[in-house]
């Protein structure tokens, strides 16, 4: 199996490099947003409509299995019909996500909102993943990583900015309806530029031996990258969900403050990828850099789930978490393309990014009993320990990418 590609090189402008990085940054940094639709209002839903963290945590578990699922599928329609189609119905999809939850009456109504949100958000791994490696130049493409993640983050970061100011000003319903006004601007803007969003499918030889679509599947290597994603994502989804309640409950902080401290998480780690393009671009051991990323991340975190700094401490100590787990992003992203084989990009990207959701899905659920029974240092320590898992399967991914080189 072979795959047309534009194979961008060299002497490519740099003007047109940037703009299919902006453009595909945009898609991404939008997505990340979309993940943070529903945690940000946990302490409103709580109120408003009776629930429990375990069952706010089930919401989270919906959207990421609905959008694990979808996001190994989406890997496989990439490559068949290109990445732009899939891109455009994701933002509508988000449009009417956003105007749902404006509306929602109860918990039926959220779960709806999660499911659908979920499906929007299943498409842009393997979306962006290939329009990057098809449309950006090679020396250029550590970079593109680099941009791709802190854009990730951006939308993290620009989340909780956005809904809790819009709630303050007016109301939550309103935070929904001001989101999907921004999705259908994001897909005006993007649809404006479709041209530097197009990629070519994957095309089979007319005559000779034909791999099988699935083939990739039985790499050991494609496995190593799903755990370390699902790992890696479980310590994410604590703090997305529950960093705000549990900066409240351990130390006081008010829900602005700590909605803050959540921001500057996302925003040191948008740094860290920064600083982590440069050293993705340089490494010959993705691998390795992952590893000391997320092991400094980990002991991090464990520091603040003593509880042994106080309030400001605490916030100063998770923000910086960010920074370290961000350092590894452009090089866990090179990692993964060392790791694919030729002509299956959109496939092997939907499934080892699956794994992202499938830890997005356990993770609430899990710690979300922890939270109900008051276990908030439990909770971090042990997002701390599966963090330190993950350094494990990154290093895994490294032995097997290198054996593989070598009897290739």
């Amino acid at each position: 199996m072979t795959s047309a590609s534009f194979s961008p090189s060299a002497s490519v402008p740099l003007q047109q490099d940037a703009a299919i990085i902006g453009l595909v940054g945009l898609a991404h940094g939008s997505s990340h947003f979309a993940h943070l639709l529903l945690p940000l209002m946990f302490p409103v839903f709580m109120i408003e409509f009776g629930l429990s963290f375990s069952e706010l945590g089930l919401l989270m578990t919906t959207f990421f299995v609905v959008s694990g699922l979808g996001q190994a599928s989406a890997g496989f329609l990439v490559d068949h019909v290109g990445a732009r189609p899939l891109l455009f119905v994701a933002l509508g999809i988000f449009v009417v996500a956003c105007g749902l939850a404006s509306m929602v009456t109860g918990y039926s109504g959220l779960i709806s909102v999660a499911a659908l949100a979920g499906l929007g958000n299943a498409t842009f791994h393997p979306v962006d993943f290939t329009i990057l490696n098809q449309r950006v130049s090679a020396p250029r493409l550590g970079h593109a990583f680099s941009a791709h993640g802190l854009t990730g983050n951006l939308g993290w970061a620009a989340a909780p900015v956005f809904m809790a100011g819009i709630t303050s000003l007016y109301n939550w319903r309103a935070a929904y309806v001001a989101a999907a006004l921004m999705y259908v601007a994001i897909f005006v803007l993007l649809y404006l530029h479709r041209d530097k969003l197009s990629t070519q499918a994957v095309q089979h030889p007319a005559s000779g031996p034909t791999e099988h679509s699935m083939a990739f599947m039985k790499l050991p290597v494609v496995w190593w990258c799903f755990s370390f994603f699902l790992l890696s994502t479980m310590t994410l989804a604590v703090i997305q969900s529950f960093s705000v309640s549990i900066l409240k409950a351990m130390h006081g902080i008010s829900f602005e403050a700590a909605t803050l401290t959540l921001t500057a998480y996302m925003l040191c780690g948008a740094v860290g990828m920064f600083v982590g393009g440069f050293i993705a671009a340089r490494a010959a051991n993705s691998d390795r850099v992952v590893a000391v990323a997320m092991t400094a991340g980990a002991l991090l975190l464990a520091l603040c789930g003593t509880g042994l700094f106080g309030a400001t401490g605490t916030m100063v100590v998770l923000a910086a978490t960010g920074f370290a787990v961000g350092i590894g992003g452009p090089s866990r992203d090179m990692m993964i393309k060392k790791a694919t084989p030729k002509g299956a990009t959109g496939r092997v990207y939907g499934m080892v990014y699956s794994g992202l959701d499938v830890g997005f899905a356990i993770s609430p659920v899990l710690f979300g009993v922890f939270m109900d029974r008051g276990w908030y240092g439990a909770t971090l320590l042990g997002a701390a320990l599966v963090l330190l898992l993950s350094v494990v399967a990154a290093l895994g991914v490294g032995l097997r990418t290198a054996g593989r080189a070598k009897t290739a």
